[in-house]
């Protein structure tokens, strides 16, 4: 699974709104269509403009991302005086090579006993305003 053609990226408001939230609620769907969320506490913008999100404890979840590749969060906290935005893309799941192991790194300064059993990165394909008011369900990227 790739997500190579990524030309999205998330605007500084955005970041700035993800770096006052710490957990995110994750949708994805099984391949006959049946929801799944769950919370996740390492879920962040990486360098290389996609989502990482690191699976520690993904059972339906990761199930879910291999039938289909999608996913969606919205990014909200009440310290957050900003927007309110749904993001949805498309998928990589990765259990080896140099982010793999980046992300691992990054697991375990957080949880040193987080098993970081798979970097997931997601390709930001697109956003919506979910702000209560006349511009909610407005695409913005």
């Amino acid at each position: 699974m790739s997500c190579n053609n990524c030309d999205k990226e998330l605007t500084p408001e955005m970041k700035e709104c993800m770096k006052a939230m710490r957990i995110f609620s994750l949708a994805t769907a099984s391949k006959d269509g049946v929801p799944n969320v769950v919370p996740v506490g390492m879920l962040f913008p990486g360098e290389d403009g996609k989502i990482w999100i690191i699976d520690n404890f993904f059972d339906k979840t990761i199930a879910n991302m291999k039938e289909n590749p999608k996913a969606s969060f919205f990014l909200w906290s009440p310290e957050y005086k900003g927007g309110c935005w749904q993001v949805k893309g498309s998928l990589e799941i990765l259990d080896s090579g140099s982010d793999y192991e980046k992300a691992v790194t990054i697991a375990h300064s957080r949880m040193e006993t987080a098993p970081a059993k798979h970097l997931v990165k997601m390709c930001i394909e697109d956003v919506y305003n979910v702000a209560p008011g006349p511009k909610a369900g407005k695409k913005v990227l």
